[in-house]
């Protein structure tokens, strides 16, 4: 039998969406510094890659990332298991499943959005998983997929899931095409449906839901928070991360200004720095901070074109922010 299922405390309902190749360890430190209070999450990591690979380098992170989330990629429910024990081991606040990216890489390794169409294997892997840790286990996915789109079915998979135990479904809001458009285009060409995110909360209103898809700015997020219990923020939060500064003043009265968000990842790139990282690999992350303010583009020029020359230094972040207006 099934523990009974941990629900995620959402002191607050924002998160940013887990991407690959750029929330990695760098850039959810320093999304932290702008926002104490949302939750964060990894790239996807594979089992295969935990299992068979530096687990130790993959599980990686800061403390100041908490609340943070581990995102899994993969079909076998005790690989999923063992993936989700090290990953609560490790500390991590919550363990999620993939179920919506829909790559042809992830296809033929048989997870991400592909399972959608073999739902009691997904809550199977649920159920494992569950089973294995004591944090929130959840899934993230997609509304359904090429012609698998009706309503009743993403009702029929998110039931299997909660029998299985299920903390919280993240649903990106649209379906994925599984062959013919490129994980680029299902981003952008599947139409948004949000009101089927809605009606999943009518009709599961113990369940946490959260909505992801689209949602670029503050006004979007106050209005899908009066439908669901949660909003996953994605690109957005990465090409204008201040972004998340915004949310965080609904939670609190001290937000630091840019100026002060570089002052104080200065000390982390130093460090980093000390260990063997590249510059680049830190400063990539946060060229969109100043996205609109007097002087970004000077900015941005600054840290593109020197980071990579032999031997630079935290000097050249304090080069460009001289760039920018502090007002």
């Amino acid at each position: 039998m099934n523990q009974p299922a941990l629900h995620i405390p959402l002191n607050c309902p924002v998160s940013v969406a887990p991407m690959l190749h750029w929330t990695d360890r760098h850039c959810r430190y320093f999304l932290r510094l702008i926002s104490p209070h949302v939750r964060l999450y990894t790239e996807m990591l594979t089992t295969g890659a935990l299992l068979h690979g530096d687990a130790e380098g993959f599980l990686r992170f800061n403390e100041a990332e908490h609340p943070l989330a581990l995102q899994l990629g993969g079909s076998d429910p005790a690989d999923l298991a063992n993936c989700a024990r090290m990953g609560a081991l490790a500390g991590f606040d919550e363990i999620n499943l993939n179920i919506g990216c829909p790559s042809d890489r992830v296809q033929s390794g048989r997870f991400g959005a592909c399972l959608m169409a073999e739902p009691e294997l997904v809550a199977e892997c649920v159920s494992a998983m569950r089973e294995a840790v004591d944090v929130p286990v959840t899934v993230k996915t997609r509304i359904g997929i090429d012609n698998q789109d009706s309503y009743q079915s993403l009702a029929d998979f998110v039931a299997l899931l909660v029998e299985a135990g299920v903390a919280c479904v993240i649903v990106h809001a649209r379906k994925a095409w599984l062959q013919g458009l490129s994980p680029k285009q299902n981003r952008e060409i599947p139409p948004l449906n949000y009101p089927y995110v809605y009606q999943l909360k009518n009709d599961f209103p113990e369940l946490p839901i959260a909505i992801n898809g689209g949602i670029t700015g503050i006004d979007q997020i106050s209005q899908h928070l009066n439908h669901v219990d949660g909003v996953m923020i994605g690109r957005a939060a990465y090409q204008n991360p201040y972004l998340l500064a915004e949310v965080e003043r609904l939670y609190s009265d001290s937000v630091l200004s840019c100026h002060e968000v570089i002052e104080q990842f200065l000390p982390y790139v130093e460090q980093q720095l000390s260990e063997g990282v590249r510059l680049h690999q830190l400063t990539r992350h946060i060229l969109g901070l100043f996205k609109a303010v007097p002087g970004a583009r000077n900015w941005r020029r600054v840290l593109s074109v020197q980071t990579n020359r032999p031997g630079a230094g935290p000097e050249i972040i304090e080069q460009a922010l001289a760039c920018v207006s502090s007002s």
